[in-house]
């Protein structure tokens, strides 16, 4: 298969895009997501970023949500160093075989209940490089994922969004359960 065919024919999953299109004001997504963080965790999403063979791209735009612009800490989300103070996994890339056990590892070395998101296509299922002998491509072939955001990569705004739709999803199932 063709590199090109390959990128057209990249699938795009679970946070639907007509949800990220409408939370396009960054104040109000800013301002939904504290209130969740709030409810949800007390105040504080702790989020370890795992790159399993990425491009950096994604990456870059993880990191553009700690500017000035996004400055996603002061509503309380952070990227920590270890996976034994996160909340939340955050994978990018395909997994590359060399990565594998060491995602495993972090996976197992987050404490329950684990939160996993796939960022970006290359995560969701191996992307341009799906069905390289290089990679196992997709996160989940290596660990469960909860969600996945779309993406060659996400917008900071587009991870932001999803963030909040993936807060209200875990809001609504924990009012379920106290039902």
């Amino acid at each position: 298969m063709s590199l090109y065919s390959k990128i057209l024919s990249v699938p795009l999953t679970l946070v639907p895009r007509k949800i990220i299109n409408q939370q396009n004001d960054v104040t109000i997504v800013q301002k939904g997501i504290e209130k969740k963080i709030k409810k949800l965790f007390g105040g504080s999403l702790a989020i370890r970023e795992v790159d399993t063979g990425s491009t950096n791209a994604c990456e870059q735009e993880l990191m553009a949500l700690t500017n000035t612009y996004y400055d996603i800490e002061r509503f309380g989300i952070h990227f920590v160093a270890s996976p034994r103070h996160a909340d939340m996994l955050m994978v990018t890339g395909p997994v590359s075989r060399n990565m594998a056990e060491a995602l495993k590892k972090t996976y197992e070395a987050t404490p329950d209940p684990k939160i996993v998101v796939a960022v970006g296509d290359d995560a969701i299922d191996g992307g341009i490089f799906k069905g390289s002998y290089a990679v196992l491509d997709g996160v989940h072939n290596v660990i469960p994922v909860n969600f996945q955001i779309p993406g060659d990569p996400p917008s900071a705004m587009t991870i932001l969004s999803s963030l909040l739709y993936i807060l209200n999803i875990i809001d609504d199932k924990s009012d379920q359960k106290k039902q």
